[in-house]
């Protein structure tokens, strides 16, 4: 497909987050933009408000005639109508991977992998490369706050910077010329079946660098990964090729030095908590590294770099009341974030707010759940937020309660949350997921800034 020869492109679930960017970076182009979501979100009023035209239920007469590309999101059902009805038609019809990779497939492209830590390695190495004056078209799975934006484009730029999604192996559309594989940790068991066939899939990835370019990966990962390619290590407690000493947290601020093979950036002031999020530094200060980015710009870079939403996301702290709110949808990413809470706050209760995703990774990693989440003082569980799935017998938020251990703990629906929280003397609040937990994130915030008066 000759994507210059597109005028009218039509998607499908185009207010997901990877979804909308992509469609900035057509309609920046001046090809015309129509879409469906199922619900109206600020996302989709900031797409409408630059001219793209969206609605909202499924409704193949709202869909233009002449339409010359369909993108759609696999998290799309199958049946839906308007995807059958295009399906039907003689019009190209491309997941959105398949359309990254016929983007990127002539274009350098530094692709980032891994079970967790996609979102806040791109969006380093798109603010530090930015930063640095290096034009790139960035696809981020987030709001990155320097920007207020999930995209960062230019027409001429020189090198393209995409997430690459282990879900429904999208990621082996992808070539590119420097990948990142930052974790495999047990995952989308409805894709793989197996933790093997997930490493298998990330193996296969790793021999799809093009030729002469280079693989940078966690130290910790072992597997059979591509060997005719530079490999490139870091790692944050140990010694890689690229790897953190001296960390310490002054007043909420990591400070630490990178060690990288020619020498140490040093004394770098880090606002993003936690020290999976040095490590996700380190990875992105490698690619840039690589790209020949000087450390005085890689340094100025990480000390500017404002984080993503819903990545530990300190959505309001008074010194006595602290909320942050985060995307942590994985047993890993949950403990992760725990532990940089507690390393930030170390005398403070800390109560979780969780709501797991999907029945199938409740069902495949419960026990991992009730572990992770037993590392808070309290614990409220919310429903299970289904997304593309439907209910499985027996799996629901009470059997996954029933798991955990520690003594307070409680479900609670999504419209009593709020009267819940608002009993609770909160020292740090941490709401949890990424379903539609982030619609109480507001709501919560300003309950507690009522609190406080």
């Amino acid at each position: 497909m000759d994507l210059k020869n597109i005028h009218i492109i039509y998607f499908i679930g185009i207010g997901g987050i990877g979804m909308s960017s992509l469609a900035k970076y057509f309609n920046a182009r001046g090809i015309e933009i129509h879409g469906y979501d199922r619900i109206s979100t600020s996302l989709t009023e900031e797409l409408a408000s630059e001219g793209i035209c969206i609605h909202f239920k499924e409704d193949t007469t709202a869909i233009p005639e002449n339409v010359d590309l369909v993108i759609y999101t696999p998290a799309i059902p199958e049946n839906h109508k308007e995807l059958l009805y295009l399906k039907s038609k003689n019009i190209p019809v491309k997941k959105r991977s398949e359309i990254l990779g016929l983007l990127t497939k002539d274009k350098f492209t530094v692709a980032v992998a891994g079970t967790h830590g996609k979102t806040t390695i791109s969006s380093i190495i798109a603010h530090i490369l930015n930063h640095s004056g290096v034009k790139t078209n960035s696809f981020i799975g987030g709001f990155m706050k320097n920007y207020n934006s999930n995209f960062i484009g230019y027409n001429d730029a020189e090198i393209f910077i995409v997430e690459a999604d282990e879900f429904d192996r999208s990621f082996l559309t992808l070539h590119p010329d420097i990948a990142v594989i930052s974790s495999i940790d047990t995952d989308h068991l409805d894709i793989y079946g197996s933790r093997e066939n997930l490493k298998k899939s990330f193996e296969t990835f790793a021999t799809q660098i093009k030729d002469a370019g280079e693989l940078i990966i966690n130290n910790k990962l072992t597997g059979n990964f591509k060997n005719d390619v530079t490999i490139i290590t870091y790692v944050v407690d140990g010694i890689a090729d690229y790897f953190a000493e001296d960390i310490q947290v002054v007043n909420n601020i990591f400070e630490y030095n990178i060690h990288t093979p020619d020498g140490i950036i040093r004394n770098i002031h880090f606002r993003i908590p936690g020290r999976h999020n040095i490590e996700n530094a380190l990875a992105g200060v490698a690619v840039c590294v690589e790209l020949g980015i000087e450390y005085d710009e890689i340094k100025a870079g990480l000390e500017t770099y404002m984080g993503v939403t819903r990545r530990f996301d300190i959505r309001y702290s008074n010194g006595n009341t602290i909320y942050i709110d985060d995307y942590a949808h994985h047993p890993i990413e949950i403990s992760s974030c725990i532990n940089a809470v507690k390393e930030m706050y170390p005398e403070k209760k800390i109560t979780g707010v969780f709501q797991p995703h999907l029945y199938s990774r409740t069902r495949d990693l419960a026990d991992e759940f009730a572990r992770s989440l037993d590392q808070l003082d309290e614990v409220i569980l919310l429903d299970i937020y289904p997304a593309r799935e439907k209910p499985l017998k027996g799996i629901n938020s009470d059997m996954l309660l029933k798991k955990i251990r520690i003594p307070k703990k409680m479900l609670c629906s999504k419209d009593d949350l709020l009267p819940e929280l608002e009993k609770k003397n909160i020292q740090v609040l941490l709401t949890l997921g990424a379903g539609d937990i982030d619609q109480l994130a507001e709501p919560i915030e300003n309950l507690l800034k009522q609190k406080e008066r």
